[in-house]
């Protein structure tokens, strides 16, 4: 008697069990909104500082592909291009990206802090926390860390031969205005989100737009001294740490997991996470893609392999997942990367060509890489359109090139924005800053 009670309980409580899952199965899962907002919130404070990491990739990076005389100059650049960005991103770019409303007082006081402001003095204005999405400084602090992404892919295309504080200058204008009104033409809802382009994480909108700022400055900035030989050879001018450029490259690797996971914008759900593992996936699959393309066809075309070409076959990959890295399956994604690699191979000798002097790469891997990864999107979604993702790419374009070329023409012919040929040759080190690196060495 007692063991057929259990064996009736037992088999009501299997019954039980299966009843409830079909019920919880029917029914939508539902999150607390406090979960929600924590969740969401924390994706964008970890991926921003995933985001802020590759300011170090960045840093190390191109510390490494110039020459030991020119280091500590592109260290500065760095810190403060990063610095500058954070204040006038907030002061005006932020709200050119996101409008509150009126331009007379939302273009003034950043959405973030000035809707505090507003209020206190009796002025309704939207931008508050959002309880049941995410934080808004969240936002900010994630959007920030893209803004200032962009100016350090120009950073390393012109080192060796800019002046330090027209730089800087560009780069305030590049973070306030530039890349805030074409990034709200996408991600503040504007007329290219209406068009239906798809760029999830920014192979467009952040890192096509650094290549062609890069591009324009390049051209108008002119090559390195003794880069190109009379005749048209190429004289190249080896890096001088390749340790250094190589930790850089890996750096960059781990932060672009915040910056392609953390573009999911929601962590808030089973669905939500699920995404995001696949994101850093494909991420990564890309990245080993372009890294081993380069590699191989170094080898093939050299006859050796070339550690410069595949570290940027790595962060071309990066950059060609970037416009769509759900979608994708694993071995999608790596072929992606992999032309991404392909193309810094061929696409670095082809500046040379017409003697564009870009001086760690960041046009071939930010420029070509970005519009093959926002060309290749519909391949693998099936809500994009070629002609659509074609012409969003040539909007862009035109906008950052004709803006990009006017400021650093009048910064030319105000400024000045290259130094004397004989502060070149000593090594802006010394000319720009008085402190060099690696004082013990001899210059290289």
């Amino acid at each position: 008697m007692k063991k057929s009670f259990f064996k009736i309980f037992g088999v009501s409580a299997i019954l039980a069990t299966v009843a409830s899952q079909s019920i919880a199965q029917d029914a939508p899962a539902l999150v607390p909104t406090d979960s929600v907002f924590i969740l969401n919130s924390l994706l964008f404070l970890v991926g921003g500082f995933l985001v802020f990491w590759m300011a170090a990739g960045f840093t190390m990076l191109e510390a490494g592909l110039v020459r030991s005389k020119n280091v500590t100059t592109q260290l500065t650049k760095n810190m403060g291009l990063f610095s500058l960005a954070a204040i006038f991103y907030y002061l005006i770019g932020y709200n050119v990206m996101y409008p509150l409303g009126t331009w007379m007082y939302d273009g003034v006081l950043s959405g973030i802090w000035g809707v505090a402001i507003l209020e206190a003095v009796g002025v309704t204005a939207d931008g508050a926390d959002d309880y049941g999405y995410a934080s808004t400084g969240s936002d900010f602090f994630f959007q920030l860390m893209f803004c200032a992404a962009t100016a350090s892919i120009v950073s390393g295309a012109l080192a060796e031969r800019i002046k330090l504080w027209p730089f800087l200058v560009f780069t305030i204008i590049l973070t306030a205005l530039i890349y805030p009104i074409q990034a709200s033409w996408k991600w503040g809802g504007g007329f290219l989100d209406g068009m239906g382009f798809l760029d999830f994480a920014g192979s467009t909108v952040v890192h096509s737009v650094g290549g062609w700022a890069a591009l324009m400055g390049a051209i108008i900035l002119g090559p390195r001294i003794g880069k190109y030989a009379k005749d048209g050879k190429v004289v190249p001018i080896p890096g001088s740490n390749l340790a250094i450029a190589t930790l850089g490259t890996f750096i960059l690797w781990m932060g672009w997991f915040g910056f392609n996971g953390g573009s999911q914008l929601a962590m808030g759900s089973v669905g939500d996470v699920a995404d995001i593992s696949r994101i850093f996936s494909n991420t990564n699959a890309a990245a080993a893609g372009g890294a081993v393309a380069a590699l191989l066809l170094t080898q093939f075309l050299y006859k050796k392999p070339d550690l410069t070409m595949v570290l940027n076959g790595a962060l071309a990959g990066l950059v060609s997942i970037t416009a769509e890295p759900l979608t994708p399956s694993l071995g999608a994604a790596t072929l992606i990367g992999a032309v991404g690699g392909l193309i810094v191979v061929f696409t670095v000798p082809m500046l040379d060509k017409f003697k564009i002097d870009d001086v760690v790469g960041a046009i071939p891997v930010h420029l070509f890489a970005g519009i093959w990864g926002t060309m290749v999107v519909p391949a693998t979604n099936g809500d994009a359109s070629y002609v659509t993702q074609f012409i969003s790419i040539i909007i862009v374009g035109v906008f950052v090139i004709v803006t990009s070329g006017i400021v650093w023409t009048i910064l030319k012919s105000t400024m000045g924005i290259r130094v004397g040929e004989e502060e070149e040759v000593a090594g802006l080190d010394t000319s720009e800053l008085g402190m060099e690196a690696y004082p013990e060495f001899s210059k290289g």
